[in-house]
Parts: C-alpha cells; structure tokens; sequence
C-alpha cells in the first residue's frame, strides 16, 4: 500500500526551503508519495513532489510535516485537522514551541516517522461562531486562541462576557483572549494568563488591558460556553482565529466560544515531561538556584 506524506513549510526563508528539500528526499527514497501545498513547489524545486491545494490537500496521507516556526504548525493545522492526520512540527524558527523536533533532530524525526515510531496526542480546540442581527454571519476554529480586540487603536472596546448563559462581567479594554492549554504559552501567555499542561482540558478566557477591578484570567471547564457581546454603542472590533483568520466585527455582534468538535492530531516522538518544555523553551533560570539544582 502507498504511503502518502504532507510537507508544509515556510518557503520565504531559504533555509527552511533547503531543509524541505532534504525531508521531501528522504520520504521518497523510502517509498512516499510527497505531496507539497501548491504554491510552494516551485520553490521547492524538487521532482517527483504532488502538488495539492485546498482543504482536503491532507485527505488520506499517513502524516503532515510542518517545517518552520509556529506560524507554519498552525498553518498545517488548517489541512491536517480536517483529514484526521497526525501533524509533526519540526521548528526551523526561533522559539518554535508547537514543533516536536528541532533542526538537530531533523534527521531521526524523518526515520522515526518513516518506521512510524511515535504516539499521537490529540490537542483540544476551540470553534467559534459570530451571530449578527440574528443569523449567524462566521464559524471558525482554532487550536491555540480566540481573539476579540479593538479594531480602532485609539478607542477602547466595550465587551459583555458570559460563561454558560449568564453573565460574567462587563470589561473596557483593548479584547479578550479565549484560549486553549496549547495556546496558553502563546497570546494568552503574553497577556498575562496562566500556562497550562497539554494535558489539561479547559478554556482559558483572559482580558486584555481591561479598565475592570474583576480582571484576572479565568480557566473554565472544556465543556463551558464563552460568548462575547459587542457592546452596540462602542467602536468596531475584530475576531481574531489563531492569527490566521481575521474578520472584522460591528457593534452588536455576539461571538459565541466552546470546545472544537474536532481535535489536532499532534505526533509525538518521545516522552517529555512538559516541563522540561518550558524550561527549554522560555531559557527558564533553573541552575545555579541556591546552590544548584537538586
């Protein structure tokens, strides 16, 4: 039976391009059929690739590679989760914390994946709905977050917040992040909300420079319903889906959060504790602490 691959990657950086190149190889030589996004095959330059486009580019492939940073990994998301395929990130940027394997271990994660030597974890998402003026005007998704934000830099942003049908509190502020444990080191890091174990099913729901004395972050059950009026008298605002998919947002609109109907699939190629993660990745001051580590 043929094995079928997806290489997404980050083309506008020639390093990135040349590592594709040597993955796209090497699953060749070792019988894969390698499809490539379509526009990034010219780039590429590499006989015997497939080009795909569209939603359904990953539809029956055995694995998605995703080579860059995170910006790449989620972009794969958008083609990996419709078609139920184990997504492997492999970072060629700079913190890279979605990817798997970093550039060092290029090499063994593409024989890994070949002997299909990994687990597969499955991350929650998040899908969205926006009602206006009573029809529902976008649906989306997202795996790390959920963003409603001022869409005037000048003007803050009036939003009501509910959790399961009543009513949370009222903020002025510059948005609200609503986010999963996997984007809970991304936006919702940045704006000040907790980091949470991948393991962890929740929502987080974190404002963003709220005018409020009721401002903390909040963690949520996964089986909670966030919306989020635009409150009908305030300035425009913008929905904003894992920085991928942006809409704008009138006065009015309701934005409506709950778990994602469909998982990630995320490879995984050895145990990791999460921790370990976070240290490796943030540079955490771990040693030298009271007389070293213990």
């Amino acid at each position: 039976m043929s094995r079928t691959a997806l290489l997404v990657t980050h083309t506008g950086r020639r390093d990135s391009t040349a590592h594709a190149r040597t993955v796209a190889g090497d699953l060749i030589a070792a019988g894969f059929e390698v499809r490539v996004v379509a526009e990034e095959v010219a780039d590429l330059d590499l006989p015997g690739v497939v080009p795909v486009s569209g939603v359904t580019a990953a539809e029956g492939a055995e694995i998605v590679f995703a080579l860059g940073g995170d910006g790449t990994f989620l972009r794969a998301a958008e083609l990996a989760r419709p078609a139920k395929a184990p997504l492997l990130g492999i970072n060629l940027g700079r913190v890279g914390f979605l990817a798997e394997a970093e550039i060092y271990d290029l090499d063994k994660a593409v024989r890994d994946a070949v002997a299909r030597n990994y687990t597969v974890d499955e991350r929650l998402t998040l899908d969205v709905s926006v009602e206006y003026e009573g029809r529902v005007t976008i649906e989306s998704w997202a795996l790390n977050e959920v963003s409603v934000e001022k869409g005037e830099r000048a003007k803050m942003l009036e939003l009501l917040v509910d959790v399961d049908g009543r009513a949370l509190s009222r903020y002025g502020c510059d948005g609200v992040v609503c986010a999963t444990p996997t984007g809970s080191t991304a936006y919702a890091f940045s704006a000040g909300g907790p980091v949470v174990w991948p393991e962890v099913e929740a929502i987080l729901l974190v404002p963003i420079s709220a005018h409020a004395l009721f401002s903390r972050p909040l963690v949520t059950a996964p089986t909670s319903t966030l919306s989020i009026t635009v409150d009908p008298f305030t300035s425009l605002a913008v929905l904003n889906c894992d920085g991928r998919r942006v809409w704008d947002l009138p006065p009015g609109a309701r934005v409506t959060v709950r778990r994602g109907h469909q998982p990630v699939r995320v490879v995984r190629l050895r145990h990791q504790a999460f921790t370990d993660r976070l240290v490796a990745k943030f540079g955490l001051p771990v040693d030298g602490w009271r007389g070293g580590r213990h």
